[in-house]
C-alpha cells in the first residue's frame, strides 16, 4: 500500500461511489471545501482513513506571512494545540451502495504523488466513480439553476454525463485540482468527473457603481444543484429536502437584499443591471429521466382528456 495512505476500517460493499472536494483555488460559495462538509454531518459518516502528506505542502512563501503556515494556539507559553493538513475519507451506508467522502486541501507541491496516493486510495477501497465538486464565481442571476461545468477522465462518460445538463468546459489555463486529477485518473482507466458549479458575483464597479461587490459565500442552491445531479448519477435515493429549503432560502434572502440596495440607491439601477443579466443567461435545468417521463406521461393524459 502507498506509504502515504493510512486506512483504518475497509467497509464491505459491491458498489461504492466517491464524491470529493478540497479547500482549493476552485471553491467558490464553498462548493468544494463546504458541501462534503455538510454531507459528512448530515449522513454521519465516519472517518476510515487519510493520506498523509506533509511533503505536499509548503510552510510559507515570502511575501504571505502566515497564509500557508500552520496556525498555533497559545496559553501563557505552553502550545494548546496546532493545525495539520488534513486529507480525510469518509464513509457510510446509502442502502446497498457505499458513499464514500473525501474532504481534502489542494497540495502545494509533489502534487503528482499526492495524486498517486489519492488514487492508490480510490482502488484499495473499490470505488467505482469519482464525482469532484468545485465552483466558480460569475455574474449569473442569483435565482436561476446554477450552471455546471463538467471534467471527464474516460472518452466513454461523455455520452451519459450529457443527460445531466452540464457544460463540457473548454477551458485554458491554470489547472484546478478536480482537472488535474482527472486527467491522472485517465493514466490509471478511472472513471472521475469534476464538476464546477457557477456561484454569483456582481462587481458592480464596472457600471461605475461604487458599491462593494457582492457575491455568494455559502451557496446552498449550488450545493442542491450539484448534489440532484450526484444522487441521481449514483442511484443514491438521498433526502435533498434540508438543501432544497435551504436554497430556498438563500434565494429569498437574496431578493430582500436587492431589495434594499434597491431602495437605498435607487439611482444606481442594480435590478437594472441585474436583469441584463438574466436577459443574458441561458439556463440548463437538469430533469431527471424518470421525471421527465412522468411529465411527459401527465402532458399526453391531459391532451387525451381535452380530445374527449
Amino acid at each position: 500500500m502507498n506509504e502515504m495512505i493510512r486506512l483504518y476500517e475497509r467497509p464491505l460493499n459491491q458498489v461504492n461511489y466517491m464524491i470529493a472536494g478540497w479547500e482549493q483555488w476552485a471553491d467558490a460559495g464553498e462548493n468544494s471545501s463546504g458541501l462534503p462538509a455538510y454531507l459528512i454531518e448530515q449522513l454521519g459518516a465516519r472517518r476510515v482513513a487519510e493520506i498523509k502528506g506533509d511533503e505536499c505542502y509548503l510552510f510559507q512563501m515570502p511575501g504571505t506571512h502566515h497564509l500557508m503556515r500552520p496556525q498555533v494556539k497559545l496559553k501563557n507559553g505552553h502550545c494548546v494545540s496546532m493545525s495539520e493538513h488534513r486529507n480525510e475519507l469518509w464513509f457510510t451506508h446509502i442502502g446497498d451502495k457505499g458513499l464514500y467522502i473525501f474532504l481534502g486541501e489542494e497540495p502545494h507541491l509533489n502534487e503528482k504523488a499526492y495524486a498517486n496516493a489519492f488514487f492508490d486510495l480510490v482502488q484499495e477501497v473499490g470505488i467505482r466513480r469519482v464525482v469532484s465538486v468545485g465552483g466558480v464565481y460569475g455574474a449569473m442571476p442569483f435565482e436561476k439553476e446554477r450552471e455546471v461545468s463538467c471534467v471527464y477522465s474516460l472518452p466513454r462518460l461523455r455520452q451519459e454525463l450529457g443527460r445531466y445538463a452540464v457544460r463540457f468546459s473548454n477551458y485554458e489555463g491554470g489547472t484546478t485540482i478536480g482537472s488535474f486529477l482527472a486527467y491522472h485518473a485517465e493514466l490509471r482507466g478511472i472513471e472521475m468527473v469534476a464538476m464546477n458549479a457557477f456561484s454569483p458575483a456582481y462587481e458592480f464597479v464596472r457600471m461605475g457603481i461604487t458599491v462593494q461587490a457582492m457575491r455568494v459565500e455559502e451557496d446552498w442552491k449550488s450545493w442542491y444543484d450539484l448534489m440532484r445531479r450526484i444522487d441521481y448519477m449514483f442511484g443514491l435515493g438521498l433526502d435533498l429536502s434540508d438543501l432544497e429549503e435551504r436554497a430556498q432560502n438563500l434565494v429569498d434572502a437574496w431578493v430582500t437584499k436587492i431589495d434594499e440596495l434597491d431602495a437605498k440607491h435607487a439611482e444606481l439601477g442594480v435590478k437594472d443591471y441585474l436583469s441584463s443579466i438574466a436577459a443574458d443567461f441561458v439556463e440548463r435545468p437538469f430533469v431527471p429521466l424518470d421525471q421527465a417521463w412522468s411529465e411527459l406521461d401527465e402532458l399526453l393524459n391531459d391532451n387525451d382528456e381535452q380530445g374527449e
